[in-house]
């Protein structure tokens, strides 16, 4: 009896806001753009790429392109296809960063 497996699809258990949103963080906390494009694409395919076009006003075929493995998305795409899922990109200050500015401040005074 030959094993039959299938490729697996993760857009497939993204079915809730709760969902989407741990798995955008983990794709943004890797600070890796080619793996957030890709993690944006595969959330994209989860809601639906076809109310992604609609309320982004880009072609389905550009956001499949840009948001594959391979793409290479434009800032405003990624603003676009994130505030289309709900999302607004923030900064948040790295804890490094926080320190350094302390110690300068300490300095200063």
């Amino acid at each position: 009896m030959k094993l039959r497996t299938s490729k697996y699809d993760s857009a497939v258990v993204l079915d809730t806001p709760e969902a989407i949103q741990e798995y955008l963080a983990d794709a943004f906390e890797s600070e890796d753009a080619a793996l957030i494009s890709y993690a944006l694409g595969v959330v994209a395919r989860a809601v639906g790429m076809t109310r992604l076009s609609e309320q982004t006003g880009l072609t389905r075929q550009a956001l499949y392109k840009a948001l594959s493995s391979d793409g290479n998305p434009e800032f405003g795409t990624v603003i676009k296809v994130a505030h289309a899922l709900g999302f607004r990109l923030s900064p948040e200050r790295l804890p490094a960063r926080i320190e350094q500015a302390q110690d300068r401040e300490n300095v200063l005074a």
